[in-house]
């Protein structure tokens, strides 16, 4: 960081002369930084893996929540300061509710992103607060079919087919932009994420740190179990 933009490096609500807001790039890297997660669509549903990162045998790889549950039909994988995920995760939880209570039907999924986004875009403009360092992939399947859709800290949104957020983003969106096909199947879409997923993190796989949710046509979020997620590793990787 040059000394003249240390001004601008030290508030959230000012803009450096070249239109920049550094700590919402800050927090970027906080994502950059986190486990890579993965996404997917396809026939029916969406896929959604993520990496836990177990970095000691001490630890109880259960403990680890980096994929939550928002509604029945609505699941997110987080990249980034998990405590912060927590927070949006809480928040999209209550959304999803009142809106049920409300208008007696389940949330539409880009109906509920843009209502986190925008959430997350409120701690880009006020000072004494600073930028959620989370970025989440959000998945479920409402009227308008499967969605996926990914929020970055400055509270932007994107809807994508497959995509990847996390220390290997790169590896993955290389892997998918060559080998994802729409017109797959539930078990062709988790081997192909898993397959990706192998890309961004150089092949280092641990079976235990890896967990899979689907959403599918029948409108239930659910995670696999271990016991599912290992045969799946190993019909993807040849056992790792």
């Amino acid at each position: 960081m040059q000394p003249s933009n240390m001004a601008y490096d030290r508030a959230i609500t000012v803009f450096s002369p070249d239109g920049r807001l550094f700590q919402v790039e800050y927090a970027r890297e906080a994502v950059k930084r986190g486990t890579t997660t993965v996404g997917l669509k396809y026939r029916d549903g969406v896929v959604l893996i993520v990496d836990k990162r177990i970095t000691s045998r001490l630890i109880e790889p259960q403990s680890i929540e980096k994929m939550f549950q928002i509604d029945d039909h609505i699941g997110c994988a987080t990249s980034g300061l998990v405590a912060d995920a927590r927070v949006l995760v809480d928040r999209a939880r209550v959304d999803a509710q009142i809106n049920e209570i409300t208008f007696n039907r389940k949330i539409e999924i880009k109906t509920l992103v843009k209502r986190i986004c925008d959430f997350k875009q409120t701690y880009t403009q006020y000072g004494g607060v600073r930028p959620f360092g989370t970025a989440l992939l959000i998945a479920g399947v409402d009227d308008s079919g499967p969605r996926l859709f990914s929020t970055d800290p400055s509270g932007a949104m994107i809807e994508y087919k497959a995509t990847s957020e996390g220390a290997g983003r790169d590896g993955v969106i290389a892997y998918f932009e060559k080998h994802y096909k729409e017109d797959i199947d539930k078990d062709e879409a988790i081997i192909l994420g898993l397959k990706a997923l192998s890309k961004g993190v150089e092949g280092k796989i641990n079976p235990d740190a890896i967990e899979i949710g689907i959403v599918d046509s029948s409108r239930k979020f659910r995670k696999l179990s271990p016991e599912e997620t290992k045969e799946y590793i190993k019909k993807a990787l040849g056992g790792v």
